[in-house]
C-alpha cells in the first residue's frame, strides 16, 4: 500500500507512534489509509453542512475496511464575494486548492482520496488535484439547494440580484426586495439553479469521477447522506482494483463532459474549468471542441437562469443519467467510457430514463437544436470568446450597438444602476481579465442590474472577465487576448459600432485597421492593480481564459 511509506517496518515506529497519540490503534493503521478532503466551513451556504456528509464518506470507508483521515481545504463562496475585491480572489483559489490537496497528499501518503467540495472552483480544484495526483479518488458533493418559495413562486439568488435592479428602476419596493431575500435561498446546499456549482457537479458526474445522482440529489435528503457512505464504500473497491482518476477521465469521458454540459446549458464557467483539469492528465481540450459538440447536441434543459426549473426538477426528472441516457441515442456519449462505479457509462445507463419530458426534453423537442454554450471568435476575440446561447433571448442572438466602455466592473455597474445605459448599447468592461482583474472576476451584479433595469433583451455585455452560472442575456466573457495583454479589447472607444453574431460564431468590432493601427501605438499597458501578496504572485503566472487561465509550470 502507498501509505506503507509512512506506517510499515522498524523506521516507522516514529510514525506508528505520531499516529497512536491521536488515537489510533494498531489495527486502524495497518488497514488502507484513505484521506477524505473536506472543504466545509461556516462562510459557504454550500458548505455549511459538509460535516455531515464527510461523517457519512467516514461510515462507509469504515464499512469497507478502511481507516478515514480528515483534512481540509479552503473555499470561497462566489455569492458573498461577489461585486467587491474578493471576487479577484475566487478563481485563483482554485490553484490555491489543487495545490494544498497535492502537498498533504504527498507530506502524507495515503492510499486513496475521497474528495467532498460543493461549490465553484472547490470542485474542479479538487479535480485538478486528483489527476494530477492519479490516485484512486472518488467525488461526493453536498448537494443543491432547495429553490426558494414566495407568494407561491419559485425564488432564488438570481431573483436577489436581480432585484436590485428592479428596486432602482422602481418596479419593486424595497420592502418587497427584502421579502425576497428572507425566501431565496432557504437552507444549506449550492445554489439551486444551473450556476456554476451545480454545473461542476453534474460535470463531475457525466465525467465519471461522480457517482449517479452526484450532481442533482439534494443537500437536504437523506438520499445524500447515503449516496456518501457509498462513496465511501465505493473508494475501497476503486483501491483494490486499482482504478485511478486518469483510468477514468480520458478524452473521451471530457467529451461526455462536455456533451452534458451542452444539453443541460451549462455555465459559461465550465469553458475554463474543463481545459484546467484535463491539462493535468496531459490532455488538451481546444475551444472549437465545445463549439463542435454543441452543433451536435441539442439543448434539452432551461434551469434557472435560463428558465423557470430548478435542480430539485432535474432530479426529480432521472437527474444527469436520464440526460445521458437521452443524448446517447445521438452517438455523442462514449458509453464505453470507465466510472467509479467500476463499471461503464454504458452499464451505469442502462437503469436511467426520463421522468419528466418537460424538465428534460425528448430529442425530437429540443429547445435549441444546438448546445447552451457557444464559442465566439473575430478580431475582438481571436482567442475565443463564451457565451451561454441558451440564455440569450432570439432578438440578441444578432445584434449591433454602440460600445460604452468601461475599465472596471464598478464603473459598469454604477452606470448601469444609475440609468446611463440605453436600449441598443454594448457594454464593454475591461481589464477584468486573469492577468488584468487580477483574477478574472465574474460579473453578475452589472448582468443582474442590466435585467432588474428592465435591459436584458435589448443590451449585450462584453468582457475579458468572466460570468455567474447565474447570469443570463447577452452575456459574452472570457474574450481572449484580454487588455491587460494588449488584446484588441484594450483599444475599443467609446461609441465604436459592435457587431454580435452568436449563430455564426462572430464577435467583431467594427473599425478600419489603419485606426486600429493608431490606437495600439498610442496604447500603454497598465500597471497591475494589485501588486503584493497572493493575487500578484498570481497575475504573474497565469494564462489566458483561452486555456483555461491554468498557470504558467515555471
Amino acid at each position: 500500500m502507498r501509505s506503507d511509506l509512512m506506517k510499515k517496518g522498524l523506521e516507522r515506529a516514529p510514525h506508528r507512534s505520531l499516529f497512536k497519540s491521536m488515537g489510533y490503534t494498531d489495527e486502524e493503521i495497518a488497514r488502507p489509509l484513505i484521506g477524505v478532503v473536506n472543504s466545509a466551513n461556516e462562510i459557504v451556504p454550500g458548505h455549511i453542512h459538509l460535516d455531515i456528509i464527510c461523517e457519512a464518506v467516514k461510515s462507509g470507508i469504515r464499512m469497507a475496511g478502511g481507516t478515514p483521515v480528515e483534512f481540509p481545504v479552503i473555499g470561497v463562496c462566489d455569492g458573498i464575494a461577489m461585486g467587491h475585491r474578493g471576487m479577484k480572489y475566487s478563481l485563483a483559489s482554485r490553484e490555491l486548492i489543487a495545490d494544498s490537496v497535492e502537498i498533504m497528499a504527498v507530506a502524507h501518503p495515503f492510499d486513496a482520496l475521497v474528495f467532498i467540495p460543493n461549490c465553484d472552483k472547490i470542485i474542479p480544484g479538487m479535480l485538478m488535484a486528483a489527476l494530477r495526483l492519479n490516485i484512486p479518488a472518488i467525488f461526493i458533493s453536498g448537494g443543491p439547494m432547495l429553490a426558494g418559495s414566495m407568494e407561491g413562486k419559485k425564488v432564488d439568488l438570481i431573483s436577489v440580484f436581480e432585484g436590485v435592479g428592479r428596486v432602482k428602476s422602481r418596479q419593486i419596493t424595497l420592502n418587497e426586495l427584502r421579502k425576497i431575500e428572507d425566501c431565496a435561498c432557504p437552507g444549506c446546499g449550492s445554489c439551486s439553479g444551473m450556476y456554476t456549482a451545480n454545473t461542476m457537479n453534474c460535470m463531475t458526474e457525466a465525467l465519471g469521477m461522480g457517482l449517479p445522482g452526484n450532481g442533482t440529489i439534494l443537500a437536504v435528503h437523506a438520499a445524500r447522506v447515503r449516496l456518501a457512505k457509498k462513496a465511501g464504500i465505493k473508494i475501497l473497491e476503486l483501491l483494490k482494483k486499482n482504478i485511478k482518476p486518469r483510468n477514468i477521465a480520458k478524452l473521451d469521458a471530457f467529451k461526455n463532459a462536455i456533451a452534458v454540459d451542452m444539453a443541460l446549458g451549462g455555465s459559461t464557467n465550465t469553458v475554463l474549468h474543463l481545459p484546467a483539469i484535463a491539462h493535468e492528465a496531459g490532455i488538451k481540450l481546444d475551444l472549437d471542441l465545445f463549439n463542435k459538440l454543441s452543433e451536435k447536441t441539442p439543448n434539452l434543459c432551461k434551469l434557472s437562469p435560463a428558465g423557470a426549473h430548478h435542480i430539485e426538477d432535474l432530479d426529480a426528472a432521472g437527474g444527469v443519467q436520464a440526460v445521458m441516457k437521452e443524448i446517447s441515442k445521438l452517438g455523442v456519449i462514449n458509453e464505453k467510457a470507465l466510472t467509479v462505479t467500476g463499471e461503464t457509462v454504458g452499464k451505469n445507463l442502462k437503469a436511467a430514463r426520463v421522468l419528466n419530458n418537460e424538465v428534460i426534453r425528448p430529442l425530437k423537442n429540443p429547445y435549441t437544436q444546438e448546445g447552451g454554450i457557444a464559442i465566439l471568435r473575430g478580431n475582438l476575440a481571436p482567442g475565443g470568446a463564451v457565451v451561454k446561447q441558451s440564455a440569450v433571448v432570439p432578438g440578441m442572438l444578432v445584434n449591433k450597438g454602440r460600445a460604452r466602455v468601461f475599465d472596471s466592473e464598478e464603473e459598469g455597474t454604477k452606470a448601469i444602476l444609475d440609468g446611463k445605459i440605453k436600449a441598443g448599447d454594448v457594454i464593454v468592461i475591461r481589464y477584468e481579465g486573469p492577468k488584468g482583474g487580477p483574477g478574472m472576476r465574474e460579473m453578475l451584479a452589472p448582468t443582474s442590474a442590466i435585467s432588474g433595469m428592465g435591459l436584458g433583451e435589448s443590451v449585450a455585455l462584453l468582457t475579458d472577465g468572466r460570468f455567474s452560472g447565474g447570469s443570463r442575456g447577452a452575456a459574452i466573457g472570457h474574450i481572449s487576448p484580454e487588455a491587460a495583454e494588449g488584446g484588441l479589447i484594450a483599444l475599443v472607444r467609446e461609441g465604436d459600432l459592435i457587431t454580435i453574431d452568436i449563430p455564426k460564431r462572430k464577435l467583431t468590432l467594427k473599425v478600419n485597421s489603419e485606426e486600429l493601427r493608431r490606437r495600439k501605438n498610442a496604447w500603454k499597458p497598465r500597471a497591475p492593480a494589485i501588486q503584493s501578496g497572493y493575487l500578484s504572485r498570481y497575475s504573474s503566472l497565469v494564462t489566458s481564459a483561452s486555456t483555461g487561465a491554468i498557470l504558467k509550470d515555471r
